[in-house]
């Protein structure tokens, strides 16, 4: 797949038009921090989701070598 191709479509889904080459408008000061507040939001979550994925390897560690007889 050529590659101006992917970027025409994600500026059309932008609702940019393909070969525009300026940059989206940036935030506003209220959907800035909207912004921010969603972001913290979803890296909380990522840590979160990380510490689970961790604490199950590790179950699954412990409970394959406790099975071997």
């Amino acid at each position: 797949m050529n590659t101006e191709t992917l970027r025409n479509w994600i500026r059309a889904a932008d609702g940019r038009r393909p070969g525009a080459h300026s940059e989206p408008p940036a935030a506003s000061g209220a959907g800035a921090d909207a912004v921010e507040a969603e972001l913290a939001a979803a890296r909380k979550r990522f840590r979160e989701l990380e510490e689970e994925r961790d604490i199950l390897r590790k179950a699954a560690r412990y409970f394959a070598t406790e099975t071997r007889w």
